[in-house]
């Protein structure tokens, strides 16, 4: 093995750690470089990821700590001698709410300008839940906390507000999986419950449902300032299709885009493929066409951007992020 380089770093041909450690402390200032507009966050679905240590973490980290310990690191990773990553998804939250020592100790960790983009509570988005052993008694029953707005201020916005951490909330995603409702029912039930929240958080919703996109759901997300969240998803259309189905426009003033998993690919077969998520497996020319068309066209508009991708995309989040940077990158003086 060559001296001092990782697994990692031999496969790919990058410099050993010790010597990148040593080259992001000594980063020159430079008049004249190439940044990406202020307006656009870049960011991975999660950042817990140990198969990244030796690329993103150079750090040595236990394995019982990583988790926890890694989120610093994580935000001070740069490319183009600026930070990579300005906004990370949390998949945590999706799966239980939230409490307030979680957010101070993010907060111990994240730099000023950090925002991340937390799933909302599953709780709340699934109208009934599945068969599956995880749910218990409740497989299969109709949920009666679907989109409970007291539910959502009272378990969910409570913590972030006892935190004091809302300069560092970006989105929160509602993330609706694929269901049996009708386009009339589902917008119905969104309008009354985003009727009833705080207008000092931004919410974004993502379907599973491509035939829940059209005018009456791009008009409810447009009455209340919630953004559309364009999904490159297995059973998704294009996402430049999402967005001719949304009248080519935003319904916030900010918009979110989440690069999840090749078209037509089910969620196992993108895993398989990707695995063990060390490098662009295989580049999607037309998703990473279609982002930087949206990107630039939300940029464009005044409207911030949030780009998060996961690994199961191309095979390595880092990469493709930095990819899509160099295709956005614009000239500072």
């Amino acid at each position: 093995m060559k001296s001092g380089c990782t697994p990692y770093e031999l496969e790919v041909g990058l410099e050993p750690t010790c010597l990148r450690v040593a080259n992001r402390a000594m980063l020159p200032l430079r008049s004249h470089s190439m940044s990406i507009h202020p307006l656009m966050r870049f960011g991975t679905s999660t950042w817990t990821y140990e198969g990244w240590q030796g690329q993103v973490y150079l750090k040595k980290y236990a394995k019982s700590t990583f988790a926890r310990e890694c989120l610093g690191e994580y935000c001070q990773y740069l490319h183009n001698g600026a930070p990579c990553f300005r906004t990370v998804g949390n998949d945590s939250t999706f799966y239980r709410p939230p409490t307030a020592n979680q957010f101070r100790h993010y907060l111990n960790q994240i730099p000023e300008d950090f925002e991340m983009c937390f799933k909302v509570w599953e709780e709340l988005t699934i109208p009934t839940f599945s068969k599956q052993a995880r749910y218990g008694a409740k497989a299969g029953q109709p949920n009666p906390r679907f989109l409970d707005a007291k539910l959502f201020n009272d378990l969910v916005l409570t913590p972030y507000r006892e935190a004091r951490f809302e300069p560092h909330t970006g989105p929160f995603l509602f993330e609706f999986q694929h269901h049996g409702m009708s386009s009339e029912e589902f917008c119905s039930r969104l309008d009354t419950f985003f009727a009833q929240l705080p207008t000092d958080f931004r919410y974004a919703v993502e379907i599973r449902n491509a035939g829940l996109l059209g005018p009456d759901y791009r008009k409810v997300l447009e009455h209340h300032g919630v953004a559309h969240v364009y999904n490159h998803w297995s059973y998704m259309p294009q996402l430049r299709e999402q967005h001719q189905r949304m009248e080519e426009r935003f319904t916030g003033p900010f918009t979110v885009l989440r690069l999840l998993t090749p078209l037509k690919l089910s969620y196992e077969t993108a895993k398989k493929r990707a695995e063990p998520y060390t490098k662009i497996v295989e580049e999607l020319p037309e998703m990473r066409r279609d982002t930087v068309e949206l990107v630039k066209q939300a940029v464009g508009e005044k409207r911030k951007a949030y780009l998060l991708v996961n690994k199961r995309s191309e095979g390595n989040a880092p990469l493709t992020i930095q990819a899509l940077q160099n295709a956005l990158l614009v000239v500072e003086t």
